[in-house]
């Protein structure tokens, strides 16, 4: 049986669960200790919307979900959020290979400079993920 998410309690709480999942819980006690009265706000919507409704819908498995996000981070150049995704998708089952292959069709799609630079960007990551 899935769980209830219709209020924004609910989708809250799912979404907090879901954002620890996936990105750490050293990353999300970070972004929460860092929220002011500015950026209160878009920290609770983004964890009831894109973790609390959109990581949580049936349709994609977690993995999926990582590749999807990598790849418009890629298209986008939102280095930062690629950076933090692909963390990410190594929690959720992507190995350095996939997540290689991700960025060499990316390359097609979304240009061939954006790869490049993903891979620099996704490299030491993946290096200190091995060590780590």
């Amino acid at each position: 049986m899935s769980e209830d998410l219709s209020t924004d309690d609910a989708r809250r709480d799912a979404g907090m669960r879901t954002r620890r999942e996936v990105l750490g819980d050293a990353w999300v006690d970070r972004a929460v200790a860092g929220t002011t009265p500015f950026t209160a706000d878009f920290q609770d919507f983004i964890t009831r919307t894109a973790w609390g409704d959109v990581w949580q819908r049936p349709g994609l498995a977690r993995r999926e979900r990582s590749i999807a996000t990598l790849s418009i981070c890629v298209a986008l150049r939102h280095w930062d959020e690629f950076a933090l995704h692909v963390r990410a998708a190594v929690r959720n089952g992507l190995g350095e290979a996939e997540i290689a292959e991700v960025l060499q069709h990316a390359a097609v799609y979304a240009g061939v400079p954006a790869a490049n630079h993903a891979f620099k960007v996704a490299g030491p990551i993946l290096e200190e993920m091995r060590a780590g």
